[in-house]
């Protein structure tokens, strides 16, 4: 009951230990959760820039020979 009794400041609340064990577990969680979205991130196959304006051109001259073609 002494301690309930006590006044509440700086000195008497703290974190303690299992605030200190909470904050390294989530900070161990965050580094295995980066090198996995890193590893799942380099596996995905996005098309670069340069081959999104070469399939673009090319349905612009398909589009343009069909027009000259039928015309």
């Amino acid at each position: 009951m002494w301690i309930l009794a006590q006044e509440l400041n700086d000195e008497t609340v703290s974190p303690g230990a299992l605030g200190t064990l909470v904050v390294v577990c989530l900070g161990i969680a965050l580094v295995f959760l980066i090198k996995s979205m890193n590893k799942r991130i380099s596996n995905v196959d996005a098309p670069s820039q340069a081959d999104l304006d070469q399939e673009a051109w090319e349905k612009a001259e398909a589009a343009r020979g069909e027009e000259n073609g039928a015309g």
